[in-house]
């Protein structure tokens, strides 16, 4: 789950990190980078949580009203659909889900207000309205129904993005990625995978793990070289005065660059023109492309550089 874009954006960060911090410890900076996919990790379950809670808050409503003294007829026949919902008893039952929760607990307790408002805001939409005309729904139209849900109340939600930056500072950059990650999850669903239905692992597999590690290490051990490179193809301009996170942004894509044959040039590239459009100044991108595409050009030269 934890893709490489996310492993560079927390590389960047921790490299620039590093620069500001007097104890200078690789075996520290290895840790946090680490301990920051894992919290990436654990937000992943945390917004499958939430449609689990959602799900509960819906069927405490219902048993709180039946309770009342005098409940009307709604009341005591209510719409149960979503407390019915397949996928989501799937979802809770899972084993991969369970254990999470187990080792690394999490609640949305401290957030009821927001799972309350949610929920009135779902119930009162045509995606409910048309899900409970269904007559009985197929397995397939309750997971739909929970798709197309995440996609318009919980997908880019303002408020949601507060509350989980207020929960942890490491998720700040992570929301739109892994909520992308929890929509495929949903829609993996099978019905025939029962409690078994396999869910996103932490790496695609440990060569993404290594990747992470290995780019770290590189940017900050292989920072004179590729200063050097830096500050020759930036001659008509004021080294000192380039942005400090456009420097970092150029160091860690050359790392990249030099040390994984297996990643074309142009996606290594393409993806810190990316970062700097968004974590830098506005004109960023331009400046990185132009000066990471001279030194490119000039080490394929050299034959330094063999990839695409």
């Amino acid at each position: 789950m934890i893709n490489r874009n996310l492993i560079r954006i927390r590389v960047v960060q921790l490299v620039y990190a590093w620069y500001q911090n007097t104890n200078k410890d690789l075996r520290n900076a290895e840790k946090e980078l680490l301990f920051g996919l894992q919290k990436s990790y654990d937000l992943y379950y945390f917004l499958l949580l939430l449609i689990v809670e959602l799900t509960d808050s819906y069927q405490n409503r219902v048993e709180t009203k039946r309770n009342k003294f005098l409940p009307t007829e709604e009341d005591l026949h209510p719409n149960t659909h979503l407390i019915d919902n397949r996928f989501i008893l799937q979802l809770r039952e899972n084993r991969q889900f369970q254990k999470q929760l187990a080792e690394r607990p999490m609640s949305w307790n401290t957030n009821e207000v927001f799972v309350k408002n949610l929920l009135d805001a779902i119930l009162s939409s045509d995606t409910y309205k048309e899900y409970t005309a269904i007559v009985s729904p197929t397995y397939e139209e309750d997971q739909e129904f929970w798709r197309k849900t995440f996609k318009q109340f919980i997908y880019l939600n303002e408020e949601l993005d507060d509350i989980l930056e207020d929960e942890c500072i490491y998720w700040n950059d992570d929301v739109e990625i892994v909520q992308t990650f929890v929509m495929k999850t949903i829609k993996k669903f099978s019905a025939e995978k029962g409690n078994d239905q396999p869910l996103l692992p932490m790496f695609k597999d440990e060569e993404d793990r290594e990747y992470a590690l290995k780019l770290l290490h590189h940017s900050i051990l292989g920072e004179k070289e590729y200063r050097g490179l830096i500050e020759k193809h930036t001659e008509k301009w004021d080294f000192d005065r380039i942005a400090f996170m456009d420097l970092i942004i150029m160091q860690v894509a050359l790392s990249e660059i030099f040390t994984f044959e297996s990643i074309p040039t142009n996606v290594s590239l393409n993806e810190y023109i990316e970062i700097a459009k968004s974590y830098s100044t506005p004109k960023s991108g331009t400046f990185i492309n132009g000066i990471l595409d001279a030194i490119v050009q000039e080490i394929k030269k050299e034959k330094r550089i063999f990839k695409n």
